[in-house]
């Protein structure tokens, strides 16, 4: 039991959770699902990103909640009501990153650059993430850094293609997202629903945000110790529990309402409005660029045509500068990627199953895990194995079910009455509910005879 902390009286000491989701959530929706789709069909589809970006906001103000609540992660919540629950979201979380597709697109960018063997470019990023993971003396501070100059780049590189490449036609284009909407299931029903579903974030990444924003100082986290490097970082004490409760007094409840404001703010000025003006104008560039061009593919190949068409339209230097930021974002992806990955299960197994060992190591230990996993994956000459995509697709949808419907009982029956979420996020936990579970559902039927076929 202790006193919630004062929050602070602006929102800019707690910016930098949002930014980390939506700089992790830069990858290849963003630099290629949607502008793929905006090429074939044109921007009628846009509302798409609009519908999953926001529902993930409601999700991940709702882990969030608990976190701020209690500075216990929303998986050691679930815990709670039964124990191996984190664990079963750890494996899931491994699972769907085994494939290091974040670094391999990195590298296959900066071959557009300078050539090169992918292949090896990729491995050296890899051990590159893996040293700034493990010597960074506060891991979050170092990765907060890293995503806040990848959505700085992205934005001024954004803010150069509106002036020199993004036409008329585009912008001519862009009200139909609202005036004439579609679903072009002539694309491919998983392709267009895994667009609608994962725009923003997706998978294990909003459940992350507790870790975040425990990092940062949130609510009850700034009685938590911050993960450090087991190397070069100095241990913070820890305390004897997992998590607090706050007295619901009149003064508690003032700075809770002010800690919910701030965090909301945050959020919808970050994540939100960063993943949604980015996915927009890079399919308005697309769109700009290559919309009618037969034979593109739905793969990191596709920047490769998108840059060659800048080249020729503004200039030489405008395909390299679109090849340069599309290597460092994705690169920047790859980081944050076995940054959570390894974040969430540390949390898990210390919490749940190694109490007396230190959580800087246990996530020194993943993290290589996870690197060494991808190293041999691509040494091995896997080109995207089809497998990993596959479980990739299905464990991500099957996640967000799960994890919605564990937040609604977890938020509803846990916290104080005073600090429940009120009937409209209730309503928007089960819209997610119902969402990830025909995802998921339609994900597995689909892509389970391509999985029974290349078990055969």
């Amino acid at each position: 039991m202790r006193d919630l902390p004062e929050p602070p009286g602006s929102a800019w000491p707690v910016i930098g959770p949002g930014v980390i989701a939506a700089g992790v959530g830069l990858a290849s929706g963003e630099f290629i699902l949607f502008p793929y789709i905006a090429s074939q069909v044109g921007l009628v589809f846009l509302w798409a990103a609009g519908v999953g970006i926001v529902t993930q906001w409601f999700l991940n103000m709702e882990i969030e909640r608990y976190t701020l609540a209690t500075g216990e992660t929303a998986l050691t919540g679930f815990s709670r009501f039964w124990r191996h629950w984190g664990l079963v979201f750890a494996v899931m979380v491994y699972f769907a990153n085994l494939w290091p597709g974040w670094a391999s697109s990195s590298a296959t960018m900066v071959t557009y650059l300078f050539g090169g063997d992918a292949t090896w470019i990729a491995v050296g990023m890899l051990v590159i993430i893996g040293l700034t993971l493990t010597l960074a003396p506060v891991i979050y501070t170092a990765l907060e850094r890293v995503e806040f100059v990848k959505v700085g780049l992205v934005v001024v590189f954004l803010v150069v293609a509106v002036v020199f490449a993004v036409g008329a036609d585009a912008w001519r284009e862009l009200p139909r997202t609202v005036t004439a909407p579609e679903f072009p299931t002539e694309l491919g029903f998983a392709l267009i629903l895994s667009a609608l579903v994962f725009a923003g974030a997706g998978g294990g990444q909003n459940l992350v945000q507790s870790n975040w924003i425990r990092d940062k100082g949130f609510g009850m986290g700034r009685y938590v110790p911050r993960l450090v490097s087991p190397v070069t970082g100095r241990p913070e004490a820890a305390p004897d529990t997992a998590g607090f409760v706050f007295e619901p007094t009149e003064e508690n409840l003032g700075r809770w309402r002010r800690w919910w404001r701030l965090a909301n703010r945050e959020q919808l000025v970050t994540f939100v409005l960063i993943s949604f003006v980015t996915i927009v104008l890079m399919s308005m560039l697309a769109f700009s660029t290559v919309h009618g061009v037969p034979g593109l593919a739905n793969s990191v190949s596709f920047l490769q045509v998108e840059g060659d068409r800048l080249g020729e339209l503004v200039g030489p230097w405008f395909g390299t500068l679109f090849w340069v930021i599309g290597a460092i974002s994705l690169f920047a992806a790859a980081m944050g990627i076995v940054d959570y990955t390894s974040r969430l299960a540390a949390d898990v197994i210390k919490t749940s199953y190694l109490p007396s060992r230190s959580e800087s190591t246990i996530y020194f230990v993943l993290v290589w895990g996870l690197v060494g996993l991808g190293c041999a994956i691509l040494l091995a000459g896997f080109d995207q194995p089809l497998v990993l995509l596959v479980i990739s697709a299905c464990v991500g949808g099957l996640m967000m079910f799960i994890y919605s419907i564990l937040l609604l009982v977890l938020n509803r029956r846990v916290l104080p009455p005073q600090i429940r979420p009120r009937t409209y996020r209730v309503i928007a936990l089960v819209w997610a509910v119902l969402l990830f579970g025909v995802f998921s559902a339609l994900t597995i039927w689909q892509q389970g005879d391509r999985l029974l076929d290349w078990l055969r």
